[in-house]
């Protein structure tokens, strides 16, 4: 299927690897012109073929920032894709709510949740006079606080529901906005030694591998395996093009089953 997108700009926050690179893949491979944006700028996002911006979204002036050089560079902006995200992993993540300082509440906020405002609010002018498409990836977390750090679930259900007020403001004006909620998917999250997944592992005492092995089926996924990338990048694609143009306010669950509820 045709996506419609050939010619059109795109600004993909964390982008270096997981589904930020298969999104700008995506995009790439749908003839979009992309700025795409991460804290450090990997090989693999270089070879994309997008303008790769250094940024650290987590400030309160770098959203802004990337916004205002995307587009320098693009001239106007058709989509914002705001998925950078984490604050999930290393040390204390397990430690349940009393473990928190506001150190870490602000942290996890501003990277999971204000990156998003901050870089909405600046990219708004350039997608109202295009009639353009926002995406936050936000995560089954929001709709399931319990499964993952208080801090990251919260920010993440905070992104959801700010996704929500966004499309009921801004629709009737011509902009799109919907989220993107994936479940457990083959990232760094779960598959870096040093990260969120292995800490799991590591305080049920259970090898890093053999967690993996069996996390979609205790997690409920019907599907019997991780969401890819990859996966998540298509939808996004469906989402951004005129064939999903009656679709906003949508908040699209990505995660094999695992959510029962209707």
């Amino acid at each position: 299927m045709d996506m419609r997108l050939t010619g059109k700009t795109a600004v993909v926050t964390g982008a270096s690897r997981g589904l930020g690179l298969a999104i700008v893949r995506s995009l790439t491979g749908e003839g979009m012109r992309v700025v795409a944006a991460a804290r450090t700028v990997s090989p693999a996002l270089k070879e994309t073929g997008a303008i790769a911006v250094a940024a650290d979204l987590s400030t309160a002036g770098g959203p802004a920032e990337l916004i205002d050089r995307a587009l320098a560079e693009l001239g106007e902006i058709d989509l914002l894709v705001n998925n950078v995200g984490g604050g999930d992993g290393g040390e204390g993540q397990l430690d349940g709510f009393l473990g928190f300082a506001d150190d870490q509440w602000r942290q996890a906020y501003d990277l999971n949740f204000l990156s998003a405002v901050r870089a909405t609010r600046t990219a708004l002018p350039s997608l109202l006079r295009r009639h353009g498409t926002v995406i936050n990836v936000s995560s089954t977390g929001a709709r399931m606080p319990h499964t993952g750090p208080i801090t990251y679930t919260t920010a993440k259900a905070a992104l959801t529901a700010f996704g929500k007020a966004l499309s009921e403001e801004f629709g009737p004006q011509g902009v799109r906005v919907n989220t993107i909620s994936p479940g457990p998917s083959r990232t760094s999250m779960w598959e870096d030694p040093d990260g969120y997944g292995a800490a799991v592992a590591a305080a049920h005492g259970v090898e890093h591998e053999r967690f993996l092995a069996g996390l979609p089926a205790n997690a409920g996924m019907t599907t019997g395996r991780f969401v890819e990338p990859e996966e998540v990048a298509a939808l996004v694609t469906w989402l951004a093009s005129p064939h999903a143009g009656s679709i906003s306010g949508a908040d699209y669950v990505i995660d094999g089953g695992a959510i029962k509820t209707v």
